[in-house]
C-alpha cells in the first residue's frame, strides 16, 4: 500500500506549452501571458473559466461542442456579474485561430474570464474583467489506463456546496478550492479520483467530472440539485444513450448505490467517459469496464474521431 501511494505521488510532467496564447484580442507568447500579483483573481478566486477537447479528424481539426461551452461561459460570468467584452461568435474565431496559429490538430482549451489588477477589496466591481484563451496538448486526464481498465475512486470526506452558499451551476474558479480538497484527499489515498455527496448526503459529482451509474440496464445520474455542475459531456452522454436505445433517468443516488451499481462511470470535457472499477475499495460489478459504458464510449469516441456520423451537431471544425 505504501508503494502504492509513493507512486500515486511522482510529480506529473508541465503543461506541454504551446506557441501562443490568446489574451484580450492579441496573441501573445505562452511565457508572457502574465498577471499582476494584485489582481482581484490572485486573491478573492474571481474567475470563471471552461474546459473543452479539440479532436483530429479526417475532415480536420474540431472543437467538441465549441458555441455550448462558451454560452455556459457567458452564463457563467453573468451570476458573478462579469461582463464579457466580447461576443461569442468571436471568442470562437478567436479559439479556432489560437489552434491554428499554434499548428494543433488536437488540443485542450482553455477560456478564462477573470477579475485583474484594480482595487484590492472584496469588493469587485471596480476591477477590469479579461478574456484569456489557451491550448495545449493533453493525453488521459485520469491516466493512460483509465479507459481500458477503470479508475479507483473513493467517497471524499468533503462535502458539495450547500444551495444559496455558492452557486453550483457557474463553472468558477472558487468553486474548484472545494475540488482541491476532494482531489488531495484521494490522491494522498492511494485514489485516482473523489466522488463528493451533497449536503443531504446524495451523490453529486467527482472533483472535476459528473458520475453515472448502471443498474439493471438503466442509466442514473444526479440532477442539476445535487449541487452539481450540469457538464456538456453529461447532456451529450444523455442524448446518445438515449438515441442508442437507453434509459437514463435523472434522479438523486444515495451512496451505498455507489456499491451496488453495475457499472459506474464519470464523464467531462477533460475526462471524457472513464469507467470506474471500484469505490472505497469495493470493486464495481466485476471490477472491470462494463458493457454499457464501453457502449456509449465507443459511439461517443467514433462521433469526436469523425469515424461515425455526427448527427448531434457537436463538431465544430478549426
Amino acid at each position: 500500500m505504501a508503494a502504492k501511494r509513493r507512486a500515486s505521488r511522482k510529480k506529473p510532467p508541465p503543461i506541454s506549452k504551446a506557441s501562443k496564447i490568446w489574451m484580450d484580442g492579441m496573441l501573445v507568447d505562452w511565457d508572457d501571458a502574465q498577471i499582476h500579483v494584485l489582481s482581484h483573481v490572485v486573491h478573492y478566486g474571481s474567475s470563471v473559466f471552461e474546459g473543452l477537447r479539440c479532436y483530429d479528424t479526417p475532415k480536420g481539426s474540431a472543437c467538441f461542442r465549441l458555441l455550448d461551452h462558451l454560452r455556459r461561459l457567458e452564463t457563467s460570468a453573468k451570476i458573478y456579474r462579469m461582463d464579457i467584452p466580447y461576443s461569442l461568435e468571436e471568442l470562437a474565431e478567436a479559439t479556432k485561430e489560437l489552434i491554428r496559429v499554434n499548428g494543433l490538430k488536437s488540443c485542450y482549451v482553455r477560456p478564462l474570464v477573470f477579475r485583474g489588477y484594480g482595487q484590492m477589496g472584496v469588493n469587485p466591481l471596480n476591477c477590469p474583467v479579461h478574456v484569456a484563451i489557451a491550448v495545449w496538448e493533453w493525453g488521459a486526464y485520469l491516466g493512460a489506463d483509465a479507459m481500458r481498465k477503470g479508475v479507483d475512486v473513493c467517497v471524499t470526506s468533503w462535502r458539495r456546496l450547500a444551495p444559496n452558499t455558492m452557486p453550483s451551476l457557474a463553472k468558477a474558479g472558487a468553486n474548484y478550492m472545494n475540488s482541491q480538497l476532494m482531489k488531495m484527499e484521494a490522491i494522498l489515498g492511494g485514489f485516482v479520483e473523489a466522488i463528493a455527496l451533497d449536503v443531504d448526503g446524495y451523490v453529486a459529482e467527482g472533483s472535476g467530472e459528473n458520475v453515472f451509474i448502471v443498474k439493471d440496464g438503466g442509466i442514473v445520474t444526479p440532477p442539476s440539485g445535487a449541487s452539481i455542475l450540469p457538464g456538456i459531456t453529461r447532456h451529450s452522454v444523455i442524448q446518445l444513450a438515449r438515441k442508442l436505445g437507453l434509459e437514463v433517468r435523472k434522479q438523486m443516488i444515495p451512496r451505498e448505490g455507489l456499491y451496488i451499481a453495475d457499472e459506474v462511470f464519470l464523464t467531462g470535457s477533460a475526462a471524457e467517459i472513464t469507467p470506474v472499477r471500484s469505490v472505497d475499495r469495493i470493486p464495481v460489478g466485476n471490477g472491470r469496464p462494463g458493457p454499457v459504458s464501453r457502449k456509449i464510449r465507443k459511439a461517443f469516441l467514433a462521433i469526436l474521431a469523425g469515424t461515425r456520423k455526427d448527427t448531434f451537431g457537436w463538431l465544430d471544425f478549426v
